[in-house]
């Protein structure tokens, strides 16, 4: 087993020089006859260097583990036949089974490195900014948080930080598995190991190397491939006694074959083929080959799980419960309409982004995104006044001016018209504006659905879950939110509290298990109760990445879809693994005790069907997970 006694180049030289050894005492064999001690040189180089290595791990697992390894069996075959005067057929099976080892070994290390590339994608030095203004190279690990760098086009980001000067479109497909170029303007944070496409960026630095998103997904994707799944705990478990029935049982093979009228070394050699055709190497590794090629896949495409079991989890889900805010929505206010009572519409906005130009509300901050995408510049208003639960008040060159709900048009004497009254009571939050007892007009704000939202529900839907929607808004806004999404009536749940929230969580586990969709840290109660918690959009969140068992790294929930679907094959893979590999034991086994199989013969068909499971394991890394 690869697991058994990890290789470097010194594995692949050791796999040519027993090649080299089987072919020279092949050669004296069918073709040329060659001289005994040349012989027999060829043959002990064999079984030397295709041998001594599995032996030497086997016996170290034995006396530290105090464990059985299955490399042990193709050793004692080996010795097996070479003692009854088949030492070629025994030179054969260690020939095959380095070459197997090596073969496996590559290929598995292949998947483990998938995630690991992306330690060589981060730069080893940054340009810093400098207290006087100038530029200085600095390596990487020597910048602190507060420090600048200087990103130019094409220059990768050195560490975790946020735009502080200029615009430009950064390539997140290494930490996210987004495909398209991201937009980042003063503000915007930034991850490590992206790419400045264009523009010149001055970024302020978040965290230090060790923290860092990279720092993180690596650890995460070590951690998972440490942790087994259920089914690789029994595959380990089955491998373990299996092993040991199958020592034992070639041993009674022996005696049976004697019984049956074969001499001692007759015996012994079909004993030594029943112990290589019942070796269950492709049955314990058919398991991790899948497990570790789908995880890294998932990587790849911006998905991290936290070990194998997540991933098994993740595939049997029949449920998907999603919290509204921040996760089907942006979770960021817009402005979804403006009325006018008094004036035009480009002076009423001019001065309402005026008024909340000072606010961090984030109904402010959707009146004044909504004035600049119009091009309009606020009136000035000074001694603006917040007053929570209630709106804001100012005096620009007319006098006081105030902006609020309805709270604040009680409080200032004002009256709704018939016009503006109907909306307020929709499903959308209503902020007027007036002056004194008079209402100049009014804003209606909202919470916008993400644009990948619906395509993410509809890829579920199709994939036979169902959906819940949570939310502790007004049934109003979670019913016009919902409709938007595809989702119908009876799967809206509004006006939660955190514990409505577990108590639907547990409902729906009676009809199978479910996952709980959010941002990591709110609802925790209801992702630690759900089979399996998804966090979203976690880049460079280091809590919401130790909350979840699965995390999206980009916001974008079509690959929570794109997710389940790779789980779902893996599962697929893992299943068509174990019955091939069980098959061809079971095929290996009756030829061996009914039909005199050779022994070549059982070991081309033993380390051909260990070669075959893991190959196709390794389909998994040729499809990550897309948004689709």
């Amino acid at each position: 087993m690869v697991a058994s006694h990890p290789q470097d180049d010194s594995g692949l030289w050791l796999t040519v020089l027993c090649w080299i050894g089987l072919a020279v005492a092949t050669l004296d064999a069918f073709l040329q006859p060659l001289p005994a001690g040349l012989t027999w040189a060829a043959l002990g180089l064999a079984y030397l260097t295709g041998g001594l290595p599995a032996a030497r791990a086997a016996l170290a697992e034995l006396w530290q583990d105090h464990r059985l390894d299955i490399d042990l069996l193709m050793v004692v075959a080996a010795l097996a036949a070479a003692a009854v005067g088949a030492a070629l057929e025994g030179a054969v099976l260690l020939a095959l089974f380095s070459l197997s080892q090596t073969l496996e070994h590559r290929a598995m290390g292949k998947a483990r490195r998938a995630v690991e590339a992306l330690m060589q994608l981060r730069p080893e030095t940054a340009l810093r900014e400098g207290p006087g203004g100038g530029i200085e190279e600095v390596p990487v690990e020597d910048l602190v948080p507060g420090d600048r760098v200087i990103l130019r086009p094409g220059a990768r980001v050195p560490v975790d930080g946020r735009v502080v000067v200029g615009t430009g479109h950064l390539d997140e497909s290494t930490v996210t598995g987004e495909s398209l170029p991201i937009r980042k303007a003063p503000g915007a944070a930034v991850h490590e190991a992206t790419v400045n496409l264009d523009g010149i960026l001055t970024v302020e630095v978040l965290r230090p190397l060790a923290t860092s998103t990279v720092a993180q997904m690596i650890r995460l994707v070590t951690e998972a491939q440490a942790m087994k799944s259920p089914s690789e705990r029994f595959s380990d478990w089955f491998g373990q006694r299996y092993t040991i029935l199958v020592l034992a049982g070639s041993v009674l093979s022996w005696f049976g074959f004697r019984a049956m009228g074969h001499d001692g070394s007759e015996a012994l050699y079909r004993s030594a083929t029943l112990l290589v055709a019942a070796s269950p190497c492709a049955v314990v590794i058919s398991v991790p080959a899948a497990i570790l090629s789908a995880l890294s896949a998932a990587a790849r495409g911006g998905v991290l799980f936290k070990g194998g079991a997540a991933l098994e989890q993740l595939a049997e889900v029949r449920t998907f419960a999603f919290d509204k805010t921040g996760t089907l929505t942006t979770g960021q206010a817009v402005v979804t309409g403006v009325t006018v009572l008094e004036g035009d519409e480009a002076g009423f906005l001019a001065l309402a982004a005026g008024l909340e130009s000072q606010s961090e509300h984030p109904i402010a901050g959707a009146i004044r995104a909504q004035a600049a995408g119009l091009g309009l510049t606020p009136i000035p208003v000074q001694d603006m006044r917040a007053h929570p639960s209630e709106g804001i008040t100012g005096q620009d060159a007319e006098g006081l001016v105030w902006a609020g709900n309805a709270r604040m048009l009680a409080a200032q004497g004002a009256t709704l018209p018939p016009a503006l009254a109907a909306m307020a009571d929709g499903a959308e939050t209503l902020v007027a504006l007036g002056r004194g007892t008079r209402i100049l007009g009014a804003i209606t704000v909202a919470d916008a659905p993400r644009e990948t939202s619906a395509q993410a529900v509809a890829a579920l839907k199709a994939s036979g879950a169902a959906l819940l929607m949570m939310t502790g808004d007004r049934a109003a806004v979670a019913q016009r939110i919902g409709a938007r999404l595809g989702l119908a009536p009876e799967e809206i749940h509004a006006g939660l509290l955190p514990a409505d929230k577990v108590r639907l969580v547990d409902q729906a586990a009676q009809r199978g298990k479910v996952a709980f969709v959010g941002d990591g840290v709110n609802d925790a109660a209801a992702l630690a109760r759900a089979g399996v918690g998804v966090a979203m959009g976690v880049a460079g969140s280091e809590v919401a990445l130790q909350a979840a068992d699965v995390a999206l790294m980009a916001e974008d929930l079509r690959k929570l879809a794109a997710a389940q679907a790779l789980a779902r094959r893996a599962a697929r893979v893992i299943r068509q693994n174990l019955t091939l590999a069980l098959g061809a034991m079971l095929v290996l086994v009756i030829g061996s005790l009914f039909f005199e199989l050779p022994l070549p013969l059982a070991v081309v068909g033993h380390e051909g069907g260990t070669l075959l499971v893991v190959l196709n394991g390794l389909r998994l890394l040729a499809d990550p997970i897309r948004a689709r």
